[in-house]
């Protein structure tokens, strides 16, 4: 029960409060653990053979160590009160979970569509976004957006809730760090193409079960706003497997289908376009109405999923 507890406290606090400002992040810690590692690598090596050895070190040292203090945080304050003990895996487990900030970060796109401001929302899609804006129209913007929020669902939500569950708030900072070393070292590219792939291989393996739950959690909430849960699913089996991501295609197929939308297309990054394979199909235009139900159906995924930790748990413990 008390794991049960936690999760549904934790999902909580992230729905009502999100990440404040006020109060320090473990993510802005990962960041500049990453950071340094990655300096204090290319420094002992720079052959490319020598820095894929150390990109192995990258993530154990990263993952390993988020997971190895979060155990012995929660061990040294069981030595002081259990309720400390809970306080603190609450809010650790609340961390790793961004749905209010997802929510927010897609809102702030569609307030400023629903002005007619297009400059100020290109600049709120490159807020949450990688590609450049700068020259997107209104259902370019949307698509940025819709895609985005898909895509989040499983990293920022399904994910850390998933690793919560089987290892409590050590296993779900460690997923964290795994997904925010794929964020800063992931990349295909030339400099990171070497130091980065087992970073990435690693978020790859994190995501593959979560994604895919996602899915099937997308057509329930597709049927239950009364959206297209038939074409949810069949775009899901039909387009998934094309997106570069072994992971991502689930949630954005997902959502395609059920908006009667097409995602995917031209993204143009640091001035060089790079085709994505189209998920779903065209049956009307995308309009900014498309982010407010992709809100929806995120919120509504998010809190079935920890409705199903928490009986997973209660279950798991009472057996």
């Amino acid at each position: 029960m008390t794991i049960a507890l936690v999760l549904l406290a934790a999902y909580v606090i992230d729905r009502i409060v999100g990440d404040p400002r006020n109060l320090p992040h473990p993510v802005i810690g990962m960041g500049k653990a990453i950071t340094a590692l990655e300096r204090a690598i290319r420094r002992l090596w720079s052959r490319p053979q020598s820095l894929r050895r150390a990109g192995v070190l990258l993530p154990l040292c990263v993952a390993g160590g988020a997971w190895a203090l979060t155990a012995i945080l929660l061990w040294l304050l069981s030595s002081i009160s259990p309720w400390l003990v809970w306080i603190a895996e609450v809010w650790l487990i609340s961390t790793t979970i961004a749905s209010k900030g997802l929510k927010d970060a897609g809102m702030a796109v569609y307030v400023e569509l629903q002005k007619g401001d297009i400059p100020a929302a290109r600049k709120a899609l490159g807020m949450i976004v990688g590609r450049d804006t700068t020259l997107l129209d209104a259902p370019e913007i949307v698509r940025g957006t819709v895609e985005t929020v898909a895509e989040n669902i499983v990293d920022a939500i399904i994910s850390p809730l998933f690793y919560a569950l089987i290892g409590g708030a050590p296993l779900a900072m460690a997923y964290r760090a795994v997904n925010t070393l794929d964020s800063m070292v992931g990349y295909k590219n030339d400099k990171y193409r070497d130091l980065g792939w087992a970073s990435a291989r690693l978020d790859d393996v994190a995501n593959f079960i979560p994604a895919r739950i996602t899915a099937l959690l997308l057509a329930l909430c597709a049927g239950m706003l009364r959206l297209d849960w038939r074409r949810c699913l069949q775009m899901v089996k039909r387009d998934a497997h094309l997106h570069p991501s072994p992971n991502s295609g689930y949630p954005e197929s997902a959502v395609a289908g059920a908006l009667g939308i097409r995602l995917g297309g031209e993204n143009v990054y640091h001035g060089v376009a790079s085709f994505r394979a189209y998920m779903g199909d065209p049956v009307r235009t995308m309009e900014p109405d498309d982010i407010i139900q992709t809100s929806r159906m995120m919120m509504l995924c998010s809190s079935i999923f920890v409705g199903l930790c928490a009986v997973v748990a209660w279950i798991w413990i009472g057996g």
